[in-house]
């Protein structure tokens, strides 16, 4: 079965998830409630043109608190719309629209709120009489994302020397890449250390390089690398995903026969539950098993983190199962925009986790590159054209996805870019490809 925490749910993406706890301060509940409140809190003000243009809009300097729903909506982030905001709180939805205004309408009982704060606040103590904050703009979701995130966007756009604390939330899904992260070899780690970033990249060690044998055969399929290329790259934030296939006791043969892209963002653990339970589907309807999971670096090389070789690890014991049998579990890491590929070219690196030694049991397990046969497929499946075109729709309009009519090198837009990615996973028969060009063109509306 497939666990809701990970990978596509918040085990994984902890890192990027903003915490319930995390509350600030807020004015008491109620549809009355000014945005002002939210504008002019003490050392919150509004400050006056640092190499602005005057007279309050862009030239101002803005703080996150001084960010309102208004501001997003001028600046087209934000559209208005019925039920595009959201609120999850123990078990409990709650659906708003967005009014052109900026105002919000509670679609329950047709309340109106000046502010994402108010309405979180009433809608929590609702659930929670206990309940003295809302943490409203990291509580509150806009078609998925948190508006908090959209806060971080506007001012990474405009700001781009605004306080740390606002650089460093990024775009919605977006973990901090940690541009230039050098990796480190594995024998330099030692024993467990919490004052590691865990977010360190750690090289690959062969198989040979230890006078071991890889202990399984990995088989590749071309329609599982096209898609989760495809999917890595349509967004600068990580994305992941499932890996479906058949493992074969008597050869020791795993093969990897399909791609299930996680159409959730990273730590949207309510999402990802809905997805996996559609995964879990699909691949019973396939007769597949689960063998493994991908994700993104999208800026960062293909080299597992700190973090992921630890969910690797848990990932692998899970597939285990009990008693003595035997079944691996594949992680796959795509790297599509990393400065240090060669040439256009995403690079996509499968690795597994060899155990620490027993006498040494608190180092981190051994990341291990895997060897993989890969097969071209005979033809592209109307399945995967299909995920193709959800895919592009999940991550339409986000303040993360990559604008493929921009150019990504002097010569290559980011669209000629994936082409080229894309040409070398393509199957042998090309007579659906010429539809590949309809998602290509729906990439270059989209984004």
């Amino acid at each position: 079965a497939l666990d809701p925490q990970s990978p596509a749910g918040a085990g994984l993406a902890g890192e990027e998830a903003l915490e319930e706890e995390e509350e600030e301060p807020e004015p008491e509940p109620g549809p009355e409630n000014s945005e002002d409140s939210e504008k002019a809190a003490p050392g919150y003000g509004l400050g006056g043109g640092a190499g602005g243009t005057g007279g309050g809009g862009r030239g101002c300097v803005l703080t996150r608190r001084g960010i309102t729903l208004r501001v997003l909506l001028k600046d087209a982030l934000i559209e208005p719309g019925s039920g595009v905001l959201s609120i999850y709180y123990l078990g409990k939805k709650f659906i708003g629209d967005l009014l052109p205004d900026g105002k919000i309408t509670w679609q329950e009982t047709g309340q109106v709120f000046n502010s994402p704060s108010a309405w979180a606040t009433y809608c929590k103590k609702l659930v929670n009489p206990a309940k003295k904050s809302g943490c409203g703009w990291a509580s509150v979701k806009y078609k998925g994302q948190k508006l908090d995130q959209y806060k971080a966007t506007w001012l990474k756009r405009h700001q781009p020397n605004a306080p740390s604390a606002a650089e460093e939330a990024g775009p919605p899904g977006k973990r901090p890449e940690n541009k230039g992260r050098v990796p480190v070899r594995y024998c330099t780690l030692g024993s467990r250390d919490l004052a590691r970033n865990p977010h360190t990249l750690v090289e690959v060690t062969s198989f040979t390089a230890i006078n071991k044998f890889q202990p399984f055969n990995v088989s590749v399929s071309s329609n599982v690398l096209l898609l989760l290329d495809f999917h890595s790259h349509l967004t600068r934030s990580e994305v992941v995903g499932y890996l479906g296939g058949r493992w074969d006791t008597n050869s020791q043969l795993l093969t990897v026969l399909r791609a299930f892209p996680c159409r959730s963002r990273l730590g949207d653990a309510d999402t990802a539950a809905a997805i996996e339970e559609e995964i879990c589907q699909s691949l019973f309807l396939r007769g597949l098993s689960l063998v493994g999971w991908y994700h993104s670096h999208p800026c960062s090389p293909a080299l597992p983190s700190l973090q992921d070789i630890d969910a690797q690890m848990d990932y692998q014991l899970k597939l285990q199962g009990s008693g003595n049998s035997f079944q691996p579990c594949l992680a796959l890491v795509c790297a599509p925009y990393y400065s240090g590929n060669q040439g256009p070219e995403s690079k996509i690196s499968p690795f597994w986790v060899m155990p620490p030694p027993e006498q040494r049991p608190n180092d981190y397990g051994i990341p291990m590159e895997v060897e993989m046969t890969y097969v071209q497929d005979g033809f592209l499946t109307n399945d995967i054209l299909h995920e193709m075109m959800l895919l592009v729709d999940f991550y339409k309009g986000a303040p993360d996805v990559v604008k493929f009519q921009d150019l990504w090198n002097q010569e290559q837009t980011y669209l000629d870019k994936l082409k080229v990615s894309l040409a070398s996973r393509t199957p042998k028969d090309q007579g659906l490809c010429h539809v590949l060009e309809q998602v290509y063109c729906l990439l270059k509306n989209s984004s």
